[in-house]
């Protein structure tokens, strides 16, 4: 199996830290730079420097997507058919989601989907792009969902959330239209993180297993001296400083980095697991793991469609209204969705 990069360039995942050009690894295109004008005129303060009470007001890149939409005169959502909200039960108390329902009534496959922001930032809102996107590429309902938060509720708090979540989904999607035999799971970041971890808690306690996973520059290991980590220690919008942070408040000791349900990568075996896409940004400390998870799911007999999107950064996949590059990524995701559901 190879990683695609985005571009044209075959990465062997025999080395899945293997990387494209130097050049691919440093330079955004156009559209990418675009975005990251904006948000760094928003003068921002260092998110290392601040409490997470305040670094949760920081703005986001979904805000500065908005920025050049305004300035392009275009809309600044994509409409699906309809969005509703529902109370599922989680282990220390109901947790809020948001349905999105493509255009048609009718019944239809389930992505339970996770927000990113480190599970100590972001919520339901900051991720809303995505999610419209997912439901009308892959004509299915998306269920996202908020979790409890660091420090406030370190780990296994969003873990065990993101579990709960996803059993319940699986046992009443029926209650928004959507097909129970049919749900998937997927998120970006620290929620690609969450849907590999229950997925991997789905199997390890004989709970019912997702079709499919989708994991987006997913946080799989609690390490930060990988060749992205490297390449990309100062990176705009996440950098190395930014990782260690999160962690810090994620995590109630260093030791619970090497629980594999903090560090899905740490897993003693990967077998059982659904049939997976991972997709990762050049321009991101957290590609090199992405595509080692990548490259230990194929190795333990899951079947992976893996890409490494060149010249854009952490955060682009929900910014397909201004970055083709985006666009071009949840087509791919979708198709894997499509795939997972059709099985």
């Amino acid at each position: 199996m190879v990683l695609a990069g985005a571009g044209g360039t075959a990465i062997a995942l025999g080395n899945p830290f293997t990387t494209t050009s130097a050049e691919a690894a440093s330079t955004p295109t156009a559209q990418m730079k675009a975005v990251l004008n904006e948000l760094a005129a928003f003068n921002a303060l260092p998110l290392n420097k601040l409490s997470p009470e305040n670094a949760r007001n920081l703005p986001s890149a979904a805000d500065a997507v908005i920025g050049v939409l305004a300035k392009q005169g275009k809309p600044a959502v994509e409409m699906v058919g309809n969005i509703s909200h529902q109370l599922i039960p989680g282990p220390a108390g109901d947790l809020l989601a948001r349905v999105y329902q493509p255009k048609g009534a009718k019944t239809l496959p389930v992505l339970v989907y996770f927000h990113g922001g480190g599970w100590v930032i972001a919520n339901l809102g900051t991720y809303d792009a995505s999610c419209r996107a997912l439901a009308n590429a892959a004509n299915c309902i998306v269920v996202s969902v908020a979790y409890r938060q660091a420090p406030e509720h370190k780990f296994p708090a969003a873990a065990e959330d993101a579990y709960a979540a996803l059993q319940w989904v699986m046992s009443n999607a029926a209650k928004f239209n959507g097909d129970p035999m049919r749900v998937a799971v997927g998120g970006e970041s620290a929620g690609g993180n969450l849907a590999a971890v229950s997925c991997l808690m789905a199997r390890d306690r004989q709970g019912k297993m997702p079709v499919y996973q989708m994991l987006i520059y997913p946080i799989t290991n609690y390490a930060f001296d990988t060749p992205s980590y490297q390449e990309n220690a100062n990176a705009s919008p996440l950098n190395k400083a930014g990782m260690q942070w999160f962690w810090g408040h994620y995590l109630n000791n260093a030791a619970d980095g090497s629980n594999p349900y903090a560090s899905p990568l740490r897993a003693e075996n990967l077998r059982g697991l659904p049939p997976t896409t991972v997709i990762t940004a050049d321009i991101d400390p957290l590609r090199s793991e992405g595509q080692a998870y990548a490259q230990r799911l194929k190795d333990d007999g899951v079947t992976v469609k893996a890409t490494n999107y060149t010249s854009v950064t952490h955060e682009f996949f929900g910014m397909g209204a201004v970055v083709n590059k985006a666009k071009q990524a949840v087509s791919e995701a979708a198709a894997g969705l499509r795939s997972g559901f059709s099985r």
